[in-house]
C-alpha cells in the first residue's frame, strides 16, 4: 500500500485508525449491515484479513486472499461474486475491530499470526 501527499499537513492523516459503517450484506454473517469498524491503515495486509480498497472510486470491504500472482477480494456472502483486483487499487488499511449495537457484537481482530504479509499490488 502506498500513500502519498499530505493535504491537511498532518503527520498521522495516513496512519490513524477510522471508523467506517457497513452497508449492505456482502460480508454476513461476519458484518452486518450497520456494524461500525475501525480500519488501520498503518496495518500491512495479510492473507485472510478483512481489508477495505478504493476500486475504481468505489470503497469496499471483504476478505484480502493472493494466490500466486493474483490477489481478490472475497466476500462471505454467497450471494455475492468475489472481485479480483486489478491495479489501480489502493488499500486503505485493515478492519482491526468490529462493533454493533449488542456488546456480543464487538470484536477484535488479530493478526499477528500470519507470516504471509503483503502481496502483489500497486
Amino acid at each position: 500500500m502506498t500513500q502519498t501527499g499530505c493535504s491537511t499537513g498532518c503527520s498521522a492523516e495516513f496512519t490513524e485508525p477510522f471508523a467506517l459503517r457497513v452497508i449492505g450484506d456482502s460480508m454476513q454473517p461476519e458484518f452486518c449491515d450497520g456494524h461500525i469498524i475501525i480500519v488501520d491503515p498503518a496495518h500491512p495486509p495479510c492473507h485472510g484479513a478483512y481489508v477495505v480498497v478504493d476500486y475504481g472510486g468505489e470503497v469496499i470491504l471483504g476478505r484480502y486472499s493472493v494466490e500466486g500472482q493474483r490477489v481478490w477480494l472475497r466476500y462471505l456472502h454467497p450471494g455475492h461474486d468475489d472481485v479480483e483486483l486489478i491495479p489501480p487499487y489502493e488499500i486503505k488499511g485493515v478492519v482491526i475491530q468490529r462493533a454493533g449495537r449488542r456488546r456480543r457484537e464487538h470484536k477484535h481482530y488479530d493478526y499477528s499470526d500470519r507470516l504471509e504479509v503483503s502481496a502483489p499490488g500497486p
